[in-house]
């Protein structure tokens, strides 16, 4: 037969201290007894030697039975001087701890304190720093996914700022002073685009011929505006208009108000005081002619219509000095609209382009055909530029040319200049961009101080986690030992303790 002194004694956690109460190891009204011991050891508490046992206890744990056990022995070396010939203690601090050990042994109070200590460990203190950790730890992975969320859109909005930037030529410091600072640049890249027309001429010829061989030689001139450019280059709308050049050009001033701009103009200041005009202020006298106000203009004959016609008639150009020009508008000044380049004007330009595009369409055809060997014009076959290399070249160089009249920063600049409203919204644009970067950068800043101050709770909370499970282990274990001391050293096992967690 098995000995009964080897069979265990197994008691779940969330059982154990009924099974103390149903045993009658413990009264079931204890926690009105322990209220007594608790107060002593605040008492005793007040009054202890400096120790760094003595620390470690009462640091980071609630005091209880066993650890008063552990206090009295290191008060046994600490105190060993006040021991009298009797071996008892003549100290008032091992007196105190006495006293409480010996209250805690009442009825088992220690037993049922520390089994209440056990289950509140196991059930509440442990599960709830593990889920806090637990929480930190998460808001940790989410505030790293967010930070690199908040950078990754802020690098994402430097591109577009500095890309935008890079179309329009500027650095960005000041935009709306560097984008005018810009517009100097306009006319010598005008003049550029339009001395670089001069290639598309073969295709303009061959879309004049292919014009005149559909309508016959009624046929109006093709792309009148995109053939003088390519013969006089981007000059004035004035010489495109009439013909010839202006004598002189009068450009209307461009006006937008930067940042640090001034007033557009000062007021007159006619000084502190109003103007004197003497200190009558009555009407000024012209003499005392009569009532009507004739003038009088002496011994001077006044002459009729009449005759002053007639006397005009008699005077030559030559005797009056008057010199009239040649025919025509040479030696004109050119101003408003007219006194802005082909490629300046909005008008101009945009006729411009849709004639490029015009002639970029009609070479696609002719390239299309000329793949698929539908030709459909023979005298069109005659000519020398109908290969399909050469029609290719046509195309490129037309395409070339619509690319650079279009381009993003001619746009831009050509916008600006003949629109104060666009260079506000294309600055409030940039400076969005630049706003929308500083707050992702603020943003990305808060959460990693988040997810800094996360970690640091976390941190924080290991040490203790690790220290109560350990104190936690050593109660279960106590508790255990004590028990199996009640039932002549049977092995006492509390089933769903800290073993399992």
């Amino acid at each position: 037969m098995m000995d009964e002194s080897n069979i265990p004694i197994d008691i779940n956690i969330g059982k154990l201290q009924d099974w103390l109460v149903s045993r009658r190891h413990v009264n079931k009204e204890w926690q009105k007894n322990i209220i007594a011991v608790r107060e002593k050891i605040n008492n005793a508490i007040q009054d202890m030697p400096v120790h760094d046992d003595i620390a470690t206890l009462l640091s980071g744990s609630y005091i209880n039975y066993f650890h008063c056990l552990k206090i009295i022995e290191i008060l046994k070396q600490t105190e060993a001087d006040t021991k009298n010939i009797f071996g008892r203690y003549g100290s008032q601090r091992m007196k105190d701890w006495l006293d409480v050990v010996r209250s805690y042994e009442k009825e088992n109070l220690y037993l049922a304190e520390a089994a209440q200590m056990l289950v509140r460990n196991i059930n509440y203190e442990i599960p709830s720093l593990k889920k806090q950790i637990a929480k930190e730890e998460q808001i940790q992975l989410e505030c790293e996914k967010k930070h690199m969320e908040y950078l990754k859109n802020e690098a994402s909005g430097k591109s577009e700022f500095l890309t935008l930037c890079k179309q329009l030529g500027i650095e960005g410091n000041k935009i709306k002073k560097e984008l005018v600072e810009r517009l100097q640049e306009l006319p010598e890249l005008y003049d550029k685009i339009g001395k670089s027309l001069k290639p598309i001429l073969p295709a303009i010829e061959l879309y004049s011929a292919f014009t005149k061989y559909v309508l016959g030689d009624e046929a109006p001139q093709v792309l009148p505006l995109l053939q003088y450019m390519v013969e006089h280059g981007n000059t004035t709308v004035y010489e495109w208009t009439y013909g010839e050049a202006p004598l002189s050009v009068e450009l209307d001033p461009i006006h937008i108000e930067v940042e640090d701009d001034k007033a557009a103009g000062d007021q007159i200041d006619f000084g502190d005081g109003a103007i004197d005009f003497g200190a009558d202020t009555s009407a000024i006298d012209f003499g005392e002619g009569d009532a009507s106000g004739e003038i009088d203009w002496g011994n001077i004959d006044v002459a009729t219509t009449d005759d002053l016609s007639a006397d005009l008639a008699t005077i030559s150009l030559e005797e009056s000095g008057i010199v009239v020009e040649d025919a025509g508008l040479q030696g004109g000044v050119a101003t408003g609209r007219e006194a802005l380049t082909l490629l300046d004007n909005p008008t101009t330009s945009n006729q411009l382009v849709e004639q490029l595009l015009e002639l970029e369409s009609f070479l696609k055809m002719r390239v299309y055909e000329t793949s698929t060997s539908e030709q459909t014009f023979s005298l069109l076959q005659q000519l020398p530029a109908e290969s399909e290399a050469a029609l290719g070249g046509m195309l490129a160089a037309v395409q070339r040319a619509a690319a650079d009249l279009t381009a993003p920063h001619i746009m831009h600049l050509h916008n600006v200049k003949h629109s104060p409203r666009y260079v506000d919204v294309l600055t409030a644009q940039l400076e969005q961009k630049l706003s929308v970067c500083d707050k992702m950068s603020k943003l990305a800043e808060r959460e990693s101080e988040r997810r800094q101050g996360a970690e640091s709770r976390a941190a924080e909370l290991r040490p203790l986690l690790a220290r109560i499970i350990q104190r936690t282990k050593e109660l279960q274990a106590q508790i255990e030992a004590d028990i199996s001391k009640k039932y002549k050293g049977r092995p006492v096992n509390v089933i769903g303790g800290v073993k399992f967690l």
